[in-house]
């Protein structure tokens, strides 16, 4: 993982306050010159079932490509800011803020040819904040199905990546995301 440094003005009582709302965790440096941790953003995949690989690895992707924000099982009993589920229907993300909601990797896109590794890592993008870019060639991650069953392309290109960045920096020095429902069906 990249590490990114951010600049002076973060406190240990803001650090704090950060951490408590939402589950999610967050750290900082007083001194500006020590690298800021990934906001910490958990996923349920217990109802992934046949998914559960892919899913994993589309998380491993986001954390291999992002600084600002990790993707992390949730821990026994530990409530999960994102569940993933699987389902008979289409793969879609119903978000409720940033960095929340649920997925669902649904079996049609699958029936159908579309690579599941690609479409978990599709559908966190969603819960990171990214929308549909349709239509769109296969080197977007979040042109979906609109790049065709031969793309198998999982990974966030650099626009992608830096909005991620973009989303996550600013949550985590600006005011807390207002939670608005929103169902991304691709």
């Amino acid at each position: 993982m990249h590490t990114r440094t951010f600049i002076h003005g973060f406190t240990a009582a803001l650090t704090a306050a950060l951490t408590l709302g939402g589950g999610q965790a967050y750290a900082t440096s007083d001194s500006g010159d020590q690298p800021l941790a990934a906001r910490v953003v958990t996923y349920d995949a217990g109802a992934s079932a046949e998914f559960r690989a892919a899913v994993d690895r589309g998380a491993a992707i986001w954390n291999e490509r992002v600084d600002a924000v990790e993707l992390r099982p949730a821990a026994a009993g530990q409530r999960a800011n994102i569940r993933i589920l699987a389902d008979n229907g289409w793969p879609r993300a119903l978000t409720t803020s940033l960095g929340n909601g649920t997925v669902y990797i649904g079996r049609q896109a699958v029936n159908e040819g579309y690579d599941t590794v690609r479409i978990s890592a599709h559908e966190l993008g969603h819960i990171l904040g990214l929308p549909d870019r349709k239509p769109g060639p296969c080197t977007s991650l979040m042109s979906g199905s609109s790049a065709g069953v031969s793309c198998t392309n999982p990974y966030p290109n650099t626009a992608e990546k830096s909005e991620v960045e973009g989303n996550f920096g600013a949550a985590l020095t600006g005011p807390a995301p207002v939670a608005r429902p929103v169902e991304i069906v691709d």
